[in-house]
């Protein structure tokens, strides 16, 4: 568990990690993370964090920390933790807030994956690439197919109850490929469409409020929200060390807008 951290996106979160690795554990290594290079790079869905280590640790927590979302990220991919729909399921008996799930989209194309992110309240999917070169160059997938993960996000859409956003993060090398990925969103019709850009430390730089702005235009007749619309809030999380270990060098954000 780390944060509280201040989301553009989801307002106070409370991050849990269900894979809490001292290395990255993922299927991309992204150009842009501010996690820097994946160590552990895996496709198979395992066991990281026991169930019951992560409720006793929520359950240890103090009282009165205003938390709006209770989100699944961290160290990697979550939903690579076989375990995530248990512990979805253990959250919902424990604590009122609603659950959010930040994911890469790679293992939606499986069911039980579809499952899992079905149970909670808000799941922001990741399409960065708009074919399977686009994949390879900037979110470095190892073993996965591009059309499967964009059929699982559609599947998923069928399924899901609950806010579907797709969160698109823009650098130079994909921001001439803004419309066929606006294209590829159409066709899934999600509730939301982020665009983001690199804001904490990287190996990338960021592109322009206006370079942004422009590109929110290809996005006709969906609501869209950017980083660069929500201005940065101090936040203090109760362990700095873990939350940057998971969130990035939240603290230079500011500095670097």
């Amino acid at each position: 568990v780390y944060g509280p951290v201040y989301s553009w996106r989801l307002g106070m979160s409370l991050g849990l990690d269900p894979l809490a690795t001292e290395d990255k554990a993922c299927n991309f290594d992204c150009v842009y993370c501010q996690l820097g290079k994946t160590k552990i790079l895996t496709n198979d869905r395992q066991i990281f964090v026991k169930t019951k280590n992560l409720m006793d640790e929520i359950k240890s927590l103090p009282e009165g920390q205003h938390v709006d979302y209770l989100t699944f990220s961290g160290r990697g991919e979550p939903t690579l933790a076989a375990n995530l729909g248990d512990m979805i399921q253990s959250l919902r008996k424990i604590r009122p807030e609603p659950i959010a799930v930040i994911t890469n989209s790679s293992l939606m194309h499986l069911p039980e994956v579809r499952q899992d992110l079905a149970q909670t309240d808000f799941v922001l999917a990741k399409l960065d690439a708009c074919s399977q070169h686009s994949l390879e160059s900037i979110d470095r997938a190892g073993q996965l197919v591009f059309q499967e993960i964009v059929g699982g996000i559609i599947e998923f859409r069928k399924i899901f109850k609950g806010k579907l956003a797709i969160q698109i993060m823009l650098i130079e090398e994909n921001l001439s490929l803004v419309k066929q990925l606006a294209d590829i969103v159409k066709i899934i019709n999600p509730d939301e469409v982020q665009l983001n850009t690199p804001l904490r430390p990287c190996a990338v730089g960021k592109i322009s409020p206006s370079q942004l702005a422009e590109a929110k235009t290809y996005f006709k007749n969906i609501n869209v929200v950017t980083v660069y619309d929500a201005p940065p809030e101090e936040y203090s999380p109760m362990d700095v060390s873990a939350t940057i270990k998971r969130h990035g060098d939240f603290d230079k954000i500011r500095s670097n807008i």
